[in-house]
C-alpha cells in the first residue's frame, strides 16, 4: 500500500474487532505451494496483526483460527494446523506476556487433540494475569455451536429447575456463550474478498461494522487494519436508530 491512512480519534476506535484470517490457500496456490505453507505464512500476517492491535491499545481481538467446518478438508491439513496452531502459540506465549496480553480460547476445545488443549490450558495460564488487550482464538469454533451449546446449558439449568423459561432472554443466552465478559464485536474484518461471514460469532456480531478486503491474509499488513479502523470510525453507528 501506498501510504497508511490516519488513525481515527481514540474515541472512535473500536473495542473488539474479529477477522476471519482467510486466503492462506489462495495465495500458496498461485506461488506453486502447497496449502499448509501458505498457512504458515499466514501466521506472520497474524503476528503483524496482534502486533499492531496492541501498539493501538485496541481492547480485544479475535481470530477465527479453526473452523468446525475445516474438518473436512484433507487429513494433512488438518494435522499440520494442529500442529501449527500448537507450535505457533507456544513460540509466542512469551511475546503476549511482555505486551501484556491475556489469551482465551472460544470453541469445543475438548474436540481437539490433547497435546493442543495441553498448550491452549498453558498459554490461558501463562497470560491470566495480564491486564492489556485479550486475544480470543476461535478454533473448532462455529458461531451456530456456541449458540446451541448456549441453549444446552439453558435447558439444563431448566430441567434442574434452577431457572424458569420465562427468565430466558438475550441476556440469558449471552451469560452461557464461550466468553461472555467480551463485549461484541464492532468492526469484522473479512480478508480474501469473500462476501459472507463464515459462521463466525454469529450471535456478537449482529451490530458490527464489516470491513471487506480483496488481499488475500498472508499479504495482510498493519496498514490494511489501519485503513479497516479509518473505514469503521467514518461510519455513523445508529444500532436501528433513525438518521
Amino acid at each position: 500500500m501506498a501510504s497508511e491512512p490516519p488513525l481515527p480519534d481514540p474515541a472512535a476506535m473500536p473495542r473488539h474487532i474479529a477477522v476471519v484470517m482467510d486466503g492462506n490457500g489462495r495465495w500458496a496456490r498461485q506461488r506453486g505451494l502447497s496449502r499448509i505453507e501458505g498457512h504458515y505464512e499466514g501466521r506472520k500476517a497474524t503476528r503483524r496483526l496482534v502486533e499492531e492491535c496492541v501498539d493501538l491499545n485496541l481492547e480485544f481481538l479475535t481470530i477465527y483460527t479453526f473452523s468446525t467446518e475445516n474438518w473436512s478438508r484433507s487429513k494433512d491439513e488438518v494435522e499440520g494446523l494442529m500442529f501449527l496452531i500448537r507450535t505457533a502459540l507456544a513460540a509466542e506465549v512469551g511475546d503476549l506476556n511482555r505486551h501484556n496480553v491475556r489469551v482465551v480460547a472460544s470453541g469445543r476445545l475438548q474436540e481437539l487433540p490433547d497435546a493442543l488443549q495441553e498448550t491452549l490450558a498453558e498459554g490461558e495460564a501463562a497470560t491470566a494475569g495480564n491486564t492489556g488487550m485479550v486475544l480470543n482464538m476461535a478454533i473448532n469454533y462455529s458461531g451456530r455451536a456456541e449458540i446451541v451449546d448456549a441453549c444446552r446449558r439453558l435447558a439444563d439449568e431448566a430441567a434442574a429447575g434452577r431457572l424458569q423459561p420465562e427468565a430466558i432472554d438475550d441476556q440469558a443466552i449471552r451469560e452461557r456463550l464461550y466468553h461472555p465478559e467480551i463485549p461484541d464485536v464492532d468492526l469484522f474484518i473479512r480478508p480474501g474478498g469473500e462476501m459472507r461471514v463464515s459462521n463466525f460469532l454469529l450471535w456478537q456480531i449482529a451490530y458490527a461494522e464489516i470491513h471487506v478486503l480483496p488481499v488475500l491474509w498472508p499479504d495482510f499488513q498493519k496498514a490494511h487494519l489501519r485503513e479497516a479502523l479509518a473505514a469503521y470510525a467514518a461510519r455513523e453507528r445508529r444500532f436501528g436508530g433513525a438518521r
